[in-house]
């Protein structure tokens, strides 16, 4: 298994145990040869759950494993033994995992919290023995239950990930140079469009042991929010983050304008998810280091009206200011609206 890939859609065709049938028996024992009926219940099948788990970071062990069924109920027996239950299947996914029928396209559930479940297919109840139905006309009765055929379920997991602040910019903007140098997180880094091709997290610690988490989000570009270029892979990333960072190369190093790229920037968040509008953000300048970046800021902020916060990830410069605005403006401001 190639554990370094990163999933963020899977499929699991899925199947829940088929209970135990129920037993046909009779006692028969020295000095007693016509005992009554002794046949014991089948075991119930077991369950379908899925479960999220902090320590799973991707859908690859769905990925890898798209069939898996969860354990049968065994028959029942003579002298009244009942079947044993069928183990439950449990797969694990990351918080944020959604479920949806792969094939009607039913969303069912969304599990953001460590530990959240659900009960994907119920697993078939074991039968009946013949011990229930014997009556006073009904001695020797031969009837019993067979166990309940498990369920058949196709679902589809797309994972969102779950992160305190997203990191938005277009491709080489800088995200991944400024992820490094605020969090624990080790990015591949490179001066080429897209060298980020899956979300990555990474935690800031601060002063006080406060924690925050940070997403990089890969490089969006214009068109993103129709799909384009991987859009909607890229974005849906962005709808749990609880603050958005936008990250502008203010050199306009590809040649773009940067208060053109911010304007992109919002419109394509904002056509993906209107709600959106509505979440706490910040405008990070980057690239200040580089000599026309101070006239192009000067432009930015009478063109957007908007006062970037200026670093350069390169060389760290500005960096732990960033950081501390993050703690003020997201953990402050929701402790204060708690």
């Amino acid at each position: 298994m190639k554990s370094h890939k990163f999933v963020d859609n899977a499929v699991l065709y899925t199947r829940s145990g088929n209970g135990g049938n129920g037993c046909v028996s009779f006692r028969r024992e020295k000095f007693i040869p016509f005992g009554g009926p002794d046949g014991g219940d089948g075991g119930n099948g077991g369950d379908v759950i899925i479960q999220a788990d902090k320590d799973e970071t991707s859908l690859i062990r769905v990925y890898f494993r798209p069939h898996q069924q969860a354990d049968n109920g065994t028959h029942g027996q003579g002298r009244q033994k009942y079947g044993k239950n069928g183990k439950d299947l449990v797969v694990k996914v990351p918080c944020g995992t959604e479920i949806w029928d792969k094939d009607t396209e039913e969303f069912y559930a969304d599990l953001v919290n460590h530990g959240d479940q659900y009960l994907a297919a119920k697993g078939g109840n074991g039968g009946l023995g013949n011990i229930h139905w014997k009556t006073s006309t009904n001695q020797a009765p031969r009837q019993f239950k067979p166990g309940e055929v498990g369920i058949d379920k196709n679902l589809r997991f797309k994972l969102k990930i779950v992160a305190d602040v997203g990191l938005v910019g277009f491709p080489n903007a800088g995200k991944s140079s400024l992820l490094t140098k605020i969090s624990d997180a080790h990015p591949k880094i490179g001066a080429y469009p897209f060298t980020t091709l899956n979300p990555i997290i990474g935690t800031l610690i601060m002063e006080d042991y406060s924690k925050i988490t940070c997403a990089d989000i890969p490089g969006l570009i214009e068109g993103a929010h129709t799909g384009y270029g991987l859009g909607h892979n890229f974005l849906r990333h962005i709808e749990r983050a609880s603050f958005l960072a936008f990250v502008v190369d203010m050199a306009g190093v590809d040649g773009r304008e940067p208060w053109e790229d911010y304007r992109s920037l919002c419109e394509e968040l904002y056509l993906y998810k209107e709600e959106l509008k509505e979440r706490p953000y910040m405008v990070i300048a980057n690239k200040m280091d580089l000599p026309e970046s101070e006239d192009n800021y000067k432009k930015f902020v009478k063109e957007t009206g908007e006062k970037p916060y200026k670093i350069s990830a390169l060389d760290a410069e500005g960096v732990a200011e960033v950081k501390v605005a993050m703690y003020e403006k997201f953990v402050k401001g929701a402790k204060s609206n708690s």
